[in-house]
């Protein structure tokens, strides 16, 4: 008994043949010379007058005939699509990932939508932003976002000082020069938030990704080892198409 993937891997070939047939038939039906055919019989005037040999051209190409290789290039096709996608409408398989059953009785043309949709979501998973690994985080519940442990920094202010190079005298007065000091005059504490996740978390996204695609792939694979609904339905639509 004939299996989807079977089926499957024909496909290609028949659409390919199908194309090329019909492809040469259209090419041939546009040249004219082929078509055509005459024959020429010369009878002379008199009784003793040359006698001249017939002349013919045969038809080399018959519409007809073209039709009919065309309707039996075709007629392979659409059966081989047909009962591709009859089965396809039967053919189902579970979804399980670690022996859990996640999706039941999906559809073999769904499977493939999934296969291509999660490919695509792995992709934007692995790209997630994660959080400063140089840093300390918690979740914080007020804000629903991540934020790092408290830091205290200093804030300074430049205060002038005044320093007596050489104290004042009877006879002059004393020499002071205008220094600035740093002095501490508050305190910043400093506290970081982000929206973006733990790179485990982001890991546990990927693995979790990857483990559907493994158990999709293998529903699919189920799903093509179902048996063919074998349908020969395209001689009915040529016979309507070319026949007489």
């Amino acid at each position: 008994m004939t299996k989807l993937n079977q089926i499957i891997a024909v496909e290609k070939d028949v659409k390919a043949k199908a194309h090329r047939d019909l492809t040469d038939a259209y090419h041939k039906v546009q040249k004219a010379p082929p078509l055509s055919g005459i024959t020429r019989n010369y009878r002379p005037k008199d009784e003793d007058g040359d006698q001249l040999p017939t002349e013919q051209t045969l038809v080399q190409i018959k519409i007809e005939d073209i039709l009919r290789d065309v309707s039996d290039s075709l007629t392979r096709l659409f059966d081989v699509t047909l009962t591709k996608d009859v089965t396809n409408a039967e053919a189902k398989a579970d979804v399980k990932v670690d022996g859990t059953t996640l999706l039941e009785e999906v559809p073999v043309t769904y499977l493939l939508f999934l296969e291509k949709q999660l490919a695509e979501l792995r992709t934007f998973v692995s790209k997630l932003p994660t959080l400063d690994p140089s840093e300390t985080w918690g979740h914080n519940a007020a804000t629903g976002t991540w934020a790092t442990t408290p830091t205290e920094t200093t804030r300074t202010k430049k205060i002038p000082r005044n320093w007596v190079k050489a104290p004042a005298t009877e006879q002059h007065p004393a020499q002071v020069d205008v220094y600035h000091e740093d002095v501490v005059v508050g305190y910043w504490t400093t506290i970081k938030f982000s929206g973006a996740l733990p790179a485990d978390r982001v890991n546990q996204l990927v693995t979790r990704v990857d483990r559907l695609v493994e158990a999709v792939k293998f529903a699919r694979e189920s799903a093509n080892s179902a048996e063919v609904v074998d349908r020969r339905d395209g001689r009915i639509v040529f016979d309507y198409l070319f026949g007489t």
